[in-house]
């Protein structure tokens, strides 16, 4: 069992490694600072993925995929919250369709986890998805991240995807995004950057937010306030933690 310490999720499964840099929410993506320890251990799973660019390492955009992880969550008897690809990102241009169908396919198959799918190309999902060979199934959450006001358009493509549960990661939150339309969205997840090189994230931005999910009936779930020392910053909002999860019933 793959356990995850991200707070919304309780398990990762990563049957595809690397990635591309496509907005400024990925600069300090720490799966990609992971992939470059990884590929340094000799992990033939994330060979070639990330190159040194500078004083860092940065995706190089290669995509390797790992079928003997294909089929792990058929393992794992216990239900669990499942973030598919937490160090890659299903839909980026690279992934093979057609692999694309074998994890579907196994995520039908496990039909009693929740796979969450997390993407910052919902155009590629959209595309993809809409095609007869991808059912619609219930245990399968899809979203996309954005990080700030110029990239709201996601929501509005994730909009048109089909699903049961859609879902919005605000995270890294880079700039105040107001009043955002959540027509559709069933959960949105904020969060500040974290690491060692995080940017800032006001503490209003996140407000802000919150309210919007309030208004518009939207789970809100806050991850943490981030910056070099996570821990110490912690997950605190207004004197308390907010782990809202989406109303599965409602959204079906």
């Amino acid at each position: 069992m793959a356990t995850s310490d991200i707070e919304w999720t309780e398990a990762t499964w990563n049957p595809l490694a690397g990635c591309k840099i496509v907005s400024p929410g990925c600069t300090n993506c720490y799966a990609m600072r992971m992939a470059a320890r990884l590929q340094a251990m000799g992990m033939t799973k994330y060979a070639g993925t990330t190159r040194k660019s500078g004083k860092r390492h940065v995706w190089t955009g290669k995509v390797n995929t790992d079928r003997t992880a294909l089929s792990a969550p058929l393992a794992w008897r216990k239900p669990q919250r499942i973030f598919v690809n937490s160090m890659s990102d299903l839909f980026q241009e690279k992934a093979d369709e057609r692999f694309i169908r074998q994890v579907w396919r196994v995520m039908e198959k496990a039909n009693w986890h929740t796979f969450q799918i997390l993407t910052k190309r919902p155009e590629r999902m959209l595309a993809v998805l809409s095609k007869a060979a991808f059912p619609v199934l219930p245990n399968v959450w899809l979203g996309t991240s954005v990080e700030s006001g110029e990239y709201i358009g996601r929501v509005d493509v994730l909009r048109r995807v089909p699903a049961r549960v859609r879902f919005v990661s605000f995270e890294p939150l880079l700039a105040p995004i107001i009043d955002p339309d959540l027509t559709g969205i069933h959960w949105a997840i904020v969060g500040g950057e974290s690491g060692p090189r995080a940017r800032p994230m006001e503490p209003w931005w996140v407000e802000e937010l919150r309210d919007a999910c309030k208004r518009q009936d939207v789970a809100f779930f806050f991850k943490q306030w981030g910056g070099p020392r996570k821990k110490k910053t912690g997950r605190i909002l207004e004197d308390r933690t907010w782990d809202e999860y989406p109303n599965v019933r409602v959204a079906l």
